[in-house]
């Protein structure tokens, strides 16, 4: 058993009768609600109308397309929202299909063992809401614990599912499952991001439970208000109607910076709920703190976003409320002058260690232009996205390699030229060959300018009036011009947007165009060329690299975003797929297993796992027919994940070894893209105990070389 815990003995009656506490020793201390905990709701659900994981739906209600209908889909009700939050939240990070491994490696009817069985998965407990905050209402962090009906008080366990991406609280749904299924409490917050926004022109806003209100109303209860006076909203909303301001681009808050701290308070809170559940009562019928960092189980854990979240809890963890560290593809933000290497191969990686910011916005100037070359020809979409952005009427995509061009930021005299590189350009920036063709599909989904112009708003603090490089939120009709949002779509957001759009019928509009404000792939330039926004996408870098005051604040912001590399101590895992084209391995986990190294030194406990043939996205392996060609070519980085934190439990739990840094080399399911054949253990070798010497990962101070 890990040495620091001594699992809870619940105490007979006659302890307390002396005025000692089940935890062991005279330790009498009262369970005390954390002073920037707001008002908690709890609920109680019985595992089978309504769960914690399925929302009552099960295993087979989540594996289907669409949740059930609102009654009254202008007005849906808050348990209608949740319901429809975990059905979107859960599908959106993993493949649901049975052949990419929904129900046979993963989902609610695969027990914690790995068995299948035919059960749908429901698990009964109690569910707490509350937001963290310092009482203006500005900040309400959302943070949610469910405790499942099987918690043991005598080996207690919490686990972090910090949100994903820019989601709301339910955005670690699927990372929660591991949790739930071995009777551990679950910790998650929104980490100050979330789906439903300020509706600008109406004046509503979201509230905890997703129905909205409006802003007078809600006052500080507002799950996000974008903090514009009367006047300013009026004047906003004359120059620029129809706009919606989101809660991780417009807060002003920089909530990267707080992600730790806002997983941290998520298990603070998971501590209060477990001990006013369950905790020992002293003579008075008092709660007392009987579920301790002292004899609790505490695993951060969680993917994307999440991950790199559960990484800053783990440095910033001065109080030891955190045992052990598990994520998956984590986004984290290294140092300026991080001082370290990357090999892969023989070859020294040239570009390392960039802040998100700075290498989304990169992708934002090339990736539409690299998507036509006919090298990544062959990748998923690649044939959609060149029919549809090169020979549409407007040929955005060749008119962004034109642009290009123009500007003197490419060379080359023919599109298929200027298009390979664009590619080379981003390969030199740190992207690896493997993620190569993935670029198209990205570029069809807009992630880089949707993610560049999200973090480029939060971390230089832009207000939604600030329309920081022109940018905004809002409806498009099919020409691209800015129109009203259906109302529905509005009312449902908080359950079925992801917060950075475009989502849900809200879309990136750039205000400059020639033409008048317009979708952002949509609009034309001065010279009234439809060329992606060129001028918004060089706005945009140009906060990176630049020294104008714009530029100043977001490198400020960033700076605040920076993490260390000491865990502490602590015993970690990290997984993430080499074909990552959206949070590249050059700039996230290699870096920052080598930094750790380099500060931790031989107390690092870190275990560095990077997966062949696989990708950031699992939801788009599940899209055979949108996406053919992920389910050919790209195995579920959530398996791994779930391995990793089997893995840290038993070591935790029993002393197990954690596994050696190390590549594992997993096999295409092949076959016709879009009906590959079913997933089998023969693709999803294990993460080895002991990995041959050519799968090694070698980490030293300050570097790591990660084998071919």
């Amino acid at each position: 058993m890990n040495q620091k815990k001594t699992w809870v003995r619940m105490a007979p009656a006659a302890l307390a009768w002396l005025g000692l506490s089940a935890c062991g020793g005279g330790d009498t201390a009262l369970n005390v609600k954390p002073v920037w905990l707001g008002q908690v709701a709890a609920a109680s659900l019985d595992g089978n109308s309504d769960d914690l994981l399925t929302a009552g739906l099960g295993k087979s209600g989540l594996a289907a397309p669409l949740a059930p209908a609102y009654a009254d889909p202008l007005v849906p009700t808050a348990a209608e929202l949740r319901r429809t939050a975990i059905h979107t939240n859960y599908r959106a990070l993993v493949d649901m299909t049975e052949a990419g491994g929904y129900g046979v490696f993963y989902g609610p009817n695969v027990r914690a063992d790995g068995t299948v069985t035919t059960d749908e998965g429901k698990i009964a407990g109690r569910e707490y809401h509350a937001f963290a905050d310092d009482g203006t209402g500005r900040l309400n962090v959302g943070l949610m614990v469910q405790v499942p009906a099987s918690f043991n008080p005598a080996k207690p366990c919490i686990i972090t599912a910090t949100a994903s991406g820019s989601r709301g609280v339910y955005g670690g749904i699927s990372t929660g499952e591991w949790g739930l299924k071995r009777g551990c409490a679950v910790a998650y917050t929104d980490k100050g991001t979330g789906a439903a926004p300020h509706d600008l022109q109406n004046d509503t806003v979201p509230l905890i439970d997703g129905t909205r209100s409006s802003a007078t109303a809600a006052g500080k209860n507002a799950a996000f208000n974008a903090g514009l006076s009367a006047t300013e909203l009026a004047a906003f909303n004359t120059a620029t109607p129809n706009r919606f301001a989101f809660k991780h681009a417009h807060s002003g808050q920089n909530v990267e910076k707080d992600w730790g701290q806002s997983t941290l308070k998520a298990v603070e809170m998971a501590f209060y709920v477990l001990n006013e559940q369950l905790g020992e009562r002293d003579l008075l019928g008092q709660r007392l703190q009987t579920f301790r960092p002292s004899n609790t189980l505490v695993i951060a854990s969680s993917l994307s976003n999440g991950g790199g979240a559960a990484l800053a809890a783990a440095e910033q963890d001065t109080r030891g409320l955190i045992d052990g560290v598990a994520v998956s593809e984590p986004a984290v933000e290294l140092p300026a002058n991080h001082g370290v290497t990357v090999q892969r191969g023989n070859t020294t990686v040239a570009v390392v260690g960039k802040p998100l910011v700075d290498f989304t916005t990169y992708a934002n100037l090339y990736q539409a232009c690299a998507s036509l070359a006919p090298s990544v020809a062959g990748g998923p979409f690649a044939g959609a996205f060149a029919a549809g952005f090169a020979g549409a009427a407007f040929p955005v995509a060749p008119n962004r390699c034109a642009a290009l061009k123009a500007q003197g930021l490419l060379s080359a005299d023919t599109a298929a030229a200027q298009a390979e590189e664009a590619l080379g350009k981003l390969l030199a920036y740190g992207w690896e060959a493997d993620a190569s063709e993935l670029h198209p599909s990205h570029a069809a989904f807009e992630v880089a300018p949707a993610v560049a112009t999200t973090f480029a708003n939060a971390h230089a603090r832009a207000r939604v009036s600030d329309n920081l490089c022109g940018f905004s939120y809002a409806a498009t009709a099919a020409n691209g011009a800015v129109a009203t949002l259906a109302p529905a779509a509005l009312a449902g957001m908080f359950a079925v947007g992801n917060g950075v759009p475009p989502s849900t019928g809200v879309n990136l509009v750039n205000n400059n165009g020639k033409f008048g404000p317009a979708r952002d792939f949509l609009s034309f330039n001065a010279q009234g060329v439809a060329d992606w926004n060129l001028d918004g996408a060089l706005c945009l870098r140009n906060l990176v690299t630049g020294s104008d005051d714009w530029a100043k604040r977001l490198q400020a912001g960033v700076d605040e975003a920076r993490r260390n590399g000491n865990l502490r101590g602590k015993p970690a895992i990290i997984v993430h797929g080499r074909n990552d084209a959206l949070l590249p391995v050059n700039h996230t986990s290699r870096p920052y297993v080598a930094l750790n190294r380099k500060v931790e030194g031989s107390g690092s406990k870190l275990s560095y796992v990077e997966v062949t043939n696989a990708q950031h996205f699992d939801g788009f392996i599940g899209l055979p027919t949108v996406l053919p060609g992920y389910d050919s070519r790209f195995v579920p980085l959530h398996v791994y994940l779930n391995r990793a934190l089997d893995a840290m439990y038993a070591h935790l739990d029993t002393g197990a070894a954690l596994p050696p840094s190390q590549v594992v080399r997993t096999v295409p399911r092949g076959g016709t893209p879009g009906a590959a054949p079913a997933l089998t253990p023969a693709n999803l070798p294990a993460i080895a105990t002991q990995p041959a010497a050519a799968d090694r990962i070698v980490v030293g101070s300050g570097s790591v070389a990660v084998p071919d």
